[in-house]
Formats: C-alpha cells, structure tokens, sequence
C-alpha cells in the first residue's frame, strides 16, 4: 500500500515532454557510485566545484526525502520554520563560533560594509529567536527545525553530493529547562532518526562521535557502511559497539612490565629522527618507543605522548585544547624546546609545559625518547619514575583486530557515510547568548539545547550506494522519484497509446508516482532509460501483448519479469507493490 504523498507530487509526468538528460557514459570526474549515478540520470548538473543544481529528476527525489523527513518530525511535535542563510556575524561572535568555523564559512559585506556570513548551520540564529521569545519553563520543551541550504566552504569537495559547499539539510534544535528534559528531547530525535533511515531502505548502525566545532556534552552519529563513505568506524556487530574512529576506543591491555631497569643513558642518533628510523639503529622494536608530539591550544603549546607504534588521534585531544588547536610549527617547537622535531621528548620538561601520555603508556618501563637535543635519544626511560606526566588519558588511535571495550571481540575499521549526527548542546549556545528562562523556582536558568542534523543530498547518495546495479538505479519505494514507469512501445495501432494512458492514471489513482514514457524512441532505449532511472516497477504495453490481452510487468529490485492476463498482471503487481512497501515499513 502507497504511503500518503503530498498532491503536487502527483502531477502528469509523460516523458515525451519532460526534461530528462539522460548519459549513456559515465562521466570522466564522477568517482563514486551515487555521484556516476546523480550525473547520468540527468538528476544533478555541477554549476562549479562543489555547488550542483537538482534537476526535475532529482528535485523529485530530494523532494520525496524532505517529506519522508517532515513526516517523522512532525510525528512527535516538531515545528517546522524557515530562517534566512545570510547571518550579521555578531552571532557568530557571541558564540566564538567565528573563529572556531575559520576558512569553512563563507563572508561577505554588504553595501554598508557590514560582515555578514552564510550560515554552515543554524545553532545561534535559533537561539537568538528562543532568547528573545521564550521566558518561562511553562513554554518548554520546544522542539523547532527546518530543511534549508547551507554553505560550507569545503576545502576539497568531492564524491558529488558526499561532500558539497552548497547543500540542503534538516536541521532541529531542541530546548529543555533541564537535562531530563534534553535526555526525553535527545530520545525523540534518536527514534524518529531510526525511522527515518530504515523507512529510506538503509542498513544503519548508530556511533558515538566527536561533537567537534558544535560542542557540548556528547554525540552520535548515524551511519551506512559503504566504500564511497568518508568516515571511518570501528565495529562489532555482535557486541553491539560502533564508534567513529575520532573517539573509538578497544580494550588493548598490555602485559605488566617486569623487566629490571635499564640504565638511564643518552645515545648519540646522527641523522635519525622517525620512530622507524631509530629502531632501527637502536635494535628496539618501535613499542619501545615514546612518540612525542607538540601541539598548540587555546591555552599555549602541549606535549602529547604516545606508545611508538601507535597513532595520535587528534579528535581525541581537540575538546582538551579547544577549536584552536593545531600542530606545533618546525620553528616554534624549536625556539620552546632547543631540539628539532624527531629529538622530543618529555623528560626534563616537566612543569615548562603540559604534558598528557596515553594510557598505554602508564608504568611503562624501559623506553627510548628524544633527548630534547638534536641528533640525540635517551633510554631507560621508566614512566612515573623518569619522568611524571600530567595527566594519562586516551590519545591513540584504534587498529582492525583490537577486542572491542564491550565483549573483547575483535573490531572492524569500516569506511562509512555519516547520514546524520545528533548533540546534546547543553548550555554551550544559550550561556553566552543570554537565552534564559524562568524556572519552577522562578529562578533564572540557561535553556538547555539540543542539535539534531540529517543532510537531504547524503541521504539521497547513501540510498543511491546502498541501492544500485551495473544498470543504474534501484530505488527504495519511498525516495523513488517515480514508483511506475507505464512503457508503451511504439505501435501503428493507436490502442497501445490509449491502453498507456488508461494505465498511467488507474496507476495515479492507486496513490503511486507514475511517470508514462511514450517518446517515440526504440524499444531497447526506453528499457535501458527504465533500469538506468530505477522506477521500481515497470509495466510494458505493445501490440502483440495487447492483441492477446495480456500486460508485461518487471520489478527493478528482483529483476522479476511477467508477461500476464491483464487481471492476473495487475494483481500480481499489487502484490510487489505491497511487498516493496513492506520493505521500508519500520516494524
């Protein structure tokens, strides 16, 4: 059974007249699927690096996804609005937000030399409306959202839609006086997520992540394993974890270290200055090592220790140093140490400077570092004894194989595309934006927000790598721009054209999309176009059918064809209708 659509989706749609610039080649700058896929079904042209143009084919299909959203927001009392994408940056400043975005968002001034930004999102422009309407915890909770364009000034975008300057997405903002408030807010959002993505015919599987420029206490993402995707995550399915790599974690435990002491020593490395390099020269394995990083914050330059074999995770460390952070330069780590980098190490600068080691190296004994002096090692190094870090957390990165922190199985290092992220903001907008209101107590209390984004394009692009052949496009009933192409083939007898558009408006009436394709153009064609554009159902009408009164049905996902009495053909295709259905219904 059809879901409800919107009337203006039910328009007459016969080929003959429309545009739809189809490509028989894939074009030589697409990469990935979706992006091969959006170009030669005519449904995106590029206007420049990044910033494409939805044609008819494909407005259809963002228009089907922001209804599909609608639905679920509306569900559990969103309230949708629609705010303006140019933004004075005095916002921006209150929140600091100006900075931390940096070169990612676009400026402008206008013709009174005003600054003004195009809004990556749209945190500070909701909390501005909700300082200066709501006053009472009577008015909350408030769950507001809107599907709008945003601009992003991406250093490299690429992969089509996957990664874009200019794009639509839905994002909602919740406000609660308090945290049980945001947890029952957050849960909404989480569920209405999960409906959203399986009734998009998607296998998701939801992450913990960083919640980067965007802050607050915590996040989590929703993503689809897919080869085109640009995050990283490491899995288990039977345990149940799922985490981004920024903030992934195993439950690596290393041996308790026994060894006697060596003895403290430093050793003349001429030339030597990689971990490899080093370990080589020394006949130590690289686990021997401690990697020694400086990075600069918002409150000056640190110093990051991690095992030698192991990778600094940087997302791990942004919310300790803040949005400013970024690797110390050749020049300034000379001029704060006196060595170069490859010769760093912690020992001997204990109070000149914050110094953080990963977990793993707590009690680790009998290490080599940089000596601080150039062309120089130590070893003997006894952590604890030799040198005390300020604090131990966790800085690495996590490997395939390592056992997960939930069951100790093994985790799988997926490439995946993020379809959505949601925040739990806290008080990181409404703190310095002033947003307050009165609570039971009559006491002024700070609204506490949430963040909750689903990107239309990813979601279409997602569904597209997840939904698709060496034909073209096999769409999921709900996203499909057209459920039924109605295909008549090119007769002398009149009757095939009647027959078509007799079937092309039983077929409307039903409540499916139908779009009829009576262009004057060979079989063969028509056919190719059909499976290319991925109508999940297709129903054939020719002459010699006809004659025999009998009707050619396909079904895109199977690939099952039937060529039946009329009646038995219609039933049949009933049948599919609802199994397609079916297939996206959440259960």
């Amino acid at each position: 059974m059809a879901l409800p659509l919107n009337s203006s989706h039910r328009r007459l749609m016969r080929l003959s007249k429309a545009f739809l610039p189809t490509l028989k080649e894939v074009p030589a700058d697409a990469v990935v699927t979706s992006h091969k896929l959006m170009l030669r079904t005519g449904m995106v042209r590029p206007l420049m690096a990044g910033v494409y143009s939805y044609l008819p084919f494909g407005q259809r299909a963002a228009r089907k996804a922001m209804d599909l959203i609608r639905e679920e927001m509306d569900s559990f009392g969103g309230q949708e609005f629609s705010l303006p994408t140019i933004t004075p940056i005095e916002l921006w400043d209150e929140t600091g937000r100006n900075s931390d975005f940096g070169n990612e968002m676009f400026r402008l001034k206008d013709r009174k030399d005003r600054e003004m930004a195009l809004a990556p999102t749209h945190e500070e422009v909701f909390c501005s409306i909700a300082r200066n309407e709501l006053r009472s915890y009577k008015e909350l909770p408030q769950i507001w959202y809107q599907i709008q364009i945003k601009f992003r000034d991406e250093p490299r975008p690429r992969s089509g839609e996957l990664r874009t300057r200019h794009f639509i997405m839905k994002d909602a903002y919740s406000f609660d006086v308090n945290e049980e408030g945001l947890d029952k807010s957050y849960q909404l959002h989480r569920d209405a997520y999960q409906r959203i993505f399986h009734r998009a015919g998607l296998k998701f599987f939801i992450v913990g992540a960083s919640s980067g420029v965007m802050g607050g206490s915590g996040s989590e993402e929703f993503m689809v394993e897919s080869d085109a995707g640009e995050d990283t995550c490491a899995i288990n399915e039977e345990s149940g974890y799922a985490a981004n790599v920024e903030v992934a974690t195993s439950s690596m435990k290393d041996e308790a270290e026994t060894d006697e002491a060596v003895t403290f020593a430093k050793v003349h490395t001429p030339g030597y200055k990689t971990v490899e390099e080093v370990a080589a020269f020394l006949k130590l394995d690289p686990s021997r090592f401690i990697k020694s990083l400086v990075y600069v914050g918002d409150d000056g330059p640190v110093m990051l220790l991690v095992r030698g074999d192991d990778e600094l995770n940087e997302d791990k460390v942004l919310p300790i140093l803040g949005a400013a952070m970024r690797p110390a330069q050749p020049e300034e780590v000379k001029e704060l140490i006196g060595a170069e980098v490859g010769y760093l190490g912690p020992v001997g600068l204990e109070g000149k400077l914050p110094i953080y080691a990963d977990l793993r190296l707590k009690n680790a004994r009998n290490r080599a570092t940089g000596a601080n002096e150039d062309e120089y090692h130590v070893v003997g190094v006894q952590v604890g004894d030799t040198f005390k870090p300020d604090k131990f957390m966790d800085l690495r990165m996590v490997r395939e194989g390592e056992p997960d922190p939930i069951g100790g199985r093994p985790l799988k290092i997926v490439r995946a595309i993020e379809l959505g992220h949601i925040f739990k903001l806290g008080t990181k907008y409404s703190k310095p934006m002033g947003a307050t209101v009165l609570n039971e107590n009559g006491k002024d209390v700070p609204i506490i927000m949430g963040s909750y984004g689903i990107g239309v394009g990813r979601l279409i692009a997602a569904a597209l790598e997840a939904h698709s052949d060496d034909s073209g496009c096999v769409w999921p009933m709900t996203l499909a721009p057209y459920h039924v192409a109605v295909i008549t083939l090119k007769s002398k007898d009149e009757n095939v054209a009647i027959e078509g558009e007799r079937l092309y408006k039983m077929m409307q009436e039903k409540g499916l999309d139908v779009a009829l394709d009576d262009r004057n153009l060979r079989p063969g064609f028509k056919f190719k176009d059909a499976d290319l554009l991925g109508y999940p159902f297709q129903v054939v009408v020719s002459e010699r059918n006809l004659a025999e009164g009998k009707l050619e049905i396909k079904r895109r996902r199977t690939g099952e064809q039937e060529v039946l009495a009329f009646d038995e053909a219609l039933t049949q295709l009933d049948e599919w209708i609802a199994a397609e259905w079916d297939l996206v219904t959440p259960k």
